[in-house]
């Protein structure tokens, strides 16, 4: 392996105690990572009671910093690494090149979530604990005069009184280090974060975190991550373009491309389609329309281990524009209850569909006995409008969504989403339980994605040794 990219960094030749060798630390590194270690303190222990670690450093106990350092530096070298190790396994023939899947996970970093917003509401939060502070100050002058005051109250109070100052002028020193807010890809603002301001706050299904998104590049034939990079984004639909463009040069012209649902979008659509990729993005409701998936809802919430299994009321659901008749003049629609809802407006189009919009009479929904199962908010709207869809538009092309609801609904589209998962799946599976990664502890975009470079790493140097040169012996 080429080291070259960490000489710059670890050269030592003026003064001080000679630095460790790149190599010595990339190895205790990578052989702490794939035992599921990631504190550099538990590491340096390592090093000095594991004998499996001191077999790898030769004796060698590099302090925890040094060990920190050189996680949190490796920026550009562990990426060369990362390459380098990829070469290798296209010449021990692990990558196919058929498949690729795009998957991301969302991982807590190592900033809090208390500390996001926007410049608006940081300035709100200083300003109110400038006036604590005013308030409290005044209290206290007060209380001098009087001498009313218990010292041990004083001095809990002047405590308080320190922090809250601390806060608001940490508050007023971000606020002029960083001028403008955060923009998305359409321009809305995104909530930055005083502790780590490249890290997004983001939801995911155990709560919201405050972290990045590792998104991976995996190959079909061993499951070798091919690219691996990590984003301050919670938002996935942005995050499919730099994944497609990081593996340009492995692709070929027989390569499917296929992503998790949380990639689809229009553009992301337009724009595989103007590469000429053979691409399978799902939406997200095409669970709903595969029979394979038929009962799959009763199974998403349950609290806890010991939940009670008795059958539950069903959700209540009004009714859907399906359980509405169109006339064959098209002149009115027949609603459940039996009441006629008139057409409003002409024909109108919705992404490329043509539909009709009927509305209710108030006469007719007022008092109508099935008012409550219609109107989601019976209360407060008169009566129910419904949208028919009729067909594609005439003269119109057909979006890249209806073309690609097609292509997933068809067999082959089916039988390639179980492959995508057959592919990704494993691979998260790995590193999240069995390499225990729960959460990025770096702060900053660029030693994030080294970090998960390095676990990705691991991943790939494991299938380098298990299928690569041990298959050759």
């Amino acid at each position: 392996m080429d080291l070259s990219a960490f000489d710059q960094r670890f050269r030592n030749d003026e003064g001080g105690a000679p630095a460790y060798a790149p190599a010595l630390l990339l190895k205790i590194v990578l052989l702490a990572y794939s035992r599921g270690l990631v504190s550099s303190r538990t590491i340096e222990s390592a090093c000095q009671q594991n004998v499996l670690f001191m077999a790898v450093c030769g004796g060698a106990t590099p302090h925890f910093t040094t060990l920190a350092a050189f996680v949190s530096g490796g920026g550009e070298g562990l990426s060369q690494v990362f390459t380098q190790v990829l070469v290798v396994c296209d010449r021990q023939g692990l990558i196919g090149r058929q498949l690729f899947a795009i998957d991301g996970v969302k991982l807590p970093s190592n900033a809090s979530k208390a500390r996001s917003g926007t410049r608006k509401e940081f300035q709100r939060e200083a300003r109110k604990m400038e006036r604590a502070v005013q308030r409290m100050l005044a209290r206290h002058r007060q209380e001098d005069l009087l001498h009313t005051c218990e010292p041990s109250l004083r001095v809990r109070e002047v405590r308080q009184l320190e922090r809250l100052q601390q806060e608001a002028a940490k508050t007023r020193t971000w606020l002029q280090a960083y001028r403008d807010d955060r923009r998305g890809v359409r321009g809305a603002i995104r909530k930055s974060n005083r502790t780590d301001n490249e890290s997004a706050k983001m939801a995911t299904g155990k709560g919201v975190i405050q972290g990045y998104t590792g998104v991976a590049v995996v190959d079909e034939k061993q499951q070798i991550i091919v690219a691996a990079q990590a984003y301050g984004v919670g938002q996935e639909q942005e995050l499919l373009a730099p994944a497609v463009e990081a593996v340009q040069s492995l692709r070929t012209d027989a390569t499917v491309l296929t992503a998790d649902a949380g990639y689809y979008s229009e553009g992301n659509l337009a724009r595989l389609t103007q590469l000429g990729i053979d691409a399978y993005v799902p939406d997200n409701g095409y669970r709903r329309r595969d029979p394979r998936y038929v009962g799959q809802e009763q199974h998403r919430s349950k609290p806890v281990p010991l939940y009670n299994k008795a059958p539950q009321p069903q959700k209540f659901q009004v009714f859907r524009p399906q359980d509405f008749c169109v006339a064959e003049d098209r002149s009115h629609c027949v609603c459940p209850a039996g009441a006629r809802l008139y057409r409003n407006g002409h024909h109108r189009d919705r992404r490329g569909m043509v539909a009709l919009k009927f509305t209710g009479r108030k006469t007719a929904c007022g008092g109508c006995v099935l008012r409550a199962r219609c109107l989601r908010t019976p209360a407060t709207t008169p009566v129910r409008q419904v949208s028919l869809v009729l067909g594609p538009t005439v003269g119109k092309p057909e979006t890249y969504t209806a073309r690609m609801k097609r292509k997933i609904d068809s067999p082959r589209g089916r039988a390639m989403l179980a492959r995508r998962f057959a592919t990704a799946e494993p691979v998260f599976g790995n590193l999240r339980h069995n390499k225990r990664l729960d959460r990025f502890t770096l702060r900053g975009r660029t030693k994030v994605d080294g970090q998960w470079k390095l676990y990705c790493l691991v991943h790939n140097i494991e299938k380098l040794a298990h299928l690569g040169y041990a298959r050759c012996r």
